[in-house]
């Protein structure tokens, strides 16, 4: 599987060094209400931009999964009692318990 991603990356990576060489002269960006302006190449704007959408969707994405890793954490955790339940029962079975008759005997006999 590793070389599709390979596959993958490469010719993507090829694309992007591609739209950068292409693409190198300046734009003025300026946030408007600051005083503030810089000259960037387009593509350091463009791939910036791209850059922040994933990490941005990453975020949402992961934020959105919250419910269902707690749930799953919750059934773990209810899980896990139970099997230690089930052990403290099977390991309580294995222990011979005293015969009632001898016991009845002993006290007969005294």
């Amino acid at each position: 599987m590793r070389w599709l991603g390979w596959l993958i990356a490469t010719p993507v990576a090829l694309l992007i060094v591609v739209f950068a060489v292409a693409n190198r002269h300046d734009v003025r960006l300026e946030f408007w209400p600051l005083p503030w302006a810089v000259d960037l190449p387009v593509y350091l704007v463009v791939l910036g931009v791209l850059a922040k959408g994933l990490v941005l969707g990453a975020v949402v994405t992961w934020l959105s999964g919250h419910k269902t890793r707690r749930r799953a954490r919750e059934q773990r955790r209810r899980a896990e009692s139970l099997e230690r339940q089930l052990r403290a029962a099977e390991s309580a079975a294995a222990i011979p318990a005293l015969p009632v008759v001898a016991a009845e005997t002993d006290r007969a006999a005294h």
